[in-house]
């Protein structure tokens, strides 16, 4: 079946349906990774966006549903130039094709994604709409386009009651209290394989009963949206900060931390999202390799130095990439270091978070 993609600058490419056939209007953003789409497919981080695959050939290796990083995928469409329609992987349990059409998630194939892409970059990310309608008026689609705000996000993808994640193996004893932002699975997962027992908790949780079960760390997640929209969630985050806890803070819980603590945050004009993006140390000068997912970055300007310090830097654009706060056991990065495109480099910071909380001594 035909179907198109609307931009909201009037530009439109036209390709074929995959997945679900029902018409949406997202955020418009591309990814640059080569492997991992299932990944991408299930990062919360992409609810209220649909999503552009640079790598022209997606889907070949199928789906493992054991790679997944939440329980469903949260990408309101899904953009890419070839389908594989006949994966080949031992471990393929299905296809993109059926995964989409399972979650009524539309997509297209069959466009030329690096001309999008290049739109993407040069005008910045942009409003669309997936469709299988042929417009001859472009007038009310696009705005409905221009209407549309990613909103509500970070509680529609966090988890609605705690839960526990034991150990693996043998434990160390620390207890780690995960706040759940739109957590990726493998957040959680790093730090029971490191013998942490974490309760995981949703977005909307207090931090007088966080800090009521007395744990040794404070795990802030990953999750999609404008992190100046979570204010509650910010004021709360404000009360972890003074606690005196270790906390270690990922993506848009580094985000929120900043907030919480007197800087701003804003957005960037087509933002950082693949496997691929180098990330400088400034206290060893040592850069790794990391996987990201984001469209705001905190201000490094905005920092009081009192309080924070930029600890890491992206060696592409010189936007922040993490921060250590000053006089506080507490460390937050933007990137993503649960993930593997390295493919281990900046796993070592969940060692360094549980040395924060007295283990492995």
């Amino acid at each position: 079946m035909k179907a198109f993609l609307i931009l909201e600058d009037g530009t439109v490419f036209a390709g074929t349906s995959i997945g679900s056939t029902r018409e949406v209007v997202s955020e418009i953003v591309f990814n640059t990774s080569m492997t991992g789409y299932l990944e991408v497919l299930t990062d919360p981080s992409y609810a209220g966006q649909a999503v552009v695959m640079t790598y022209p050939l997606i889907g070949n290796y199928g789906i493992c549903r054991e790679d997944m990083e939440s329980e469903r995928p949260w990408p309101d469409g899904y953009i890419v130039r070839e389908l594989s329609r006949i994966p080949s992987n031992f471990r393929s349990e299905d296809t993109i094709q059926h995964f989409l059409e399972e979650y009524d998630i539309p997509g297209i194939c069959g466009i030329d994604t690096r001309a999008l892409t290049k739109i993407l970059r040069e005008k910045g990310t942009m409003n669309g709409m997936i469709t299988t309608r042929e417009y001859t008026d472009l007038a009310e689609p696009v705005s409905r386009m221009k209407a549309y705000k990613v909103e509500g996000v970070v509680k529609k993808t966090s988890c609605r009651e705690k839960y526990v994640l034991e150990p693996e193996g043998e434990g160390n004893g620390k207890r780690v209290a995960l706040l759940d932002l739109g957590a990726k699975r493998n957040i959680a997962r790093s730090l029971a394989k490191r013998g942490c027992q974490v309760t995981v908790y949703p977005c909307d949780t207090t931090a007088e009963e966080i800090l009521a079960s007395r744990p040794d760390g404070i795990m802030l997640s990953n999750g999609p949206g404008d992190p100046k929209e979570n204010t509650e969630i910010i004021r709360e985050i404000r009360r972890l900060y003074e606690s005196d806890r270790p906390i270690f803070a990922i993506c848009l819980g580094h985000q929120l931390m900043a907030l919480a603590t007197g800087a701003d945050t804003y957005k960037l004009k087509y933002g950082h999202r693949g496997g691929n993006h180098p990330v400088k140390d400034l206290e060893t000068g040592r850069v790794y390799i990391s996987s990201q997912n984001h469209g705001y970055a905190v201000d490094p300007e905005s920092l009081d130095p009192s309080v924070a310090v930029p600890a890491f830097t992206n060696v592409n654009d010189g936007t922040n990439e993490g921060l250590k706060y000053t006089g506080k056991n507490i460390f937050t990065v933007q990137y993503h270091p649960e993930a593997c495109p390295g493919p281990q480099d900046s796993s070592y910071l969940f060692d360094r978070f549980i040395k924060m909380m007295g283990g492995n001594e």
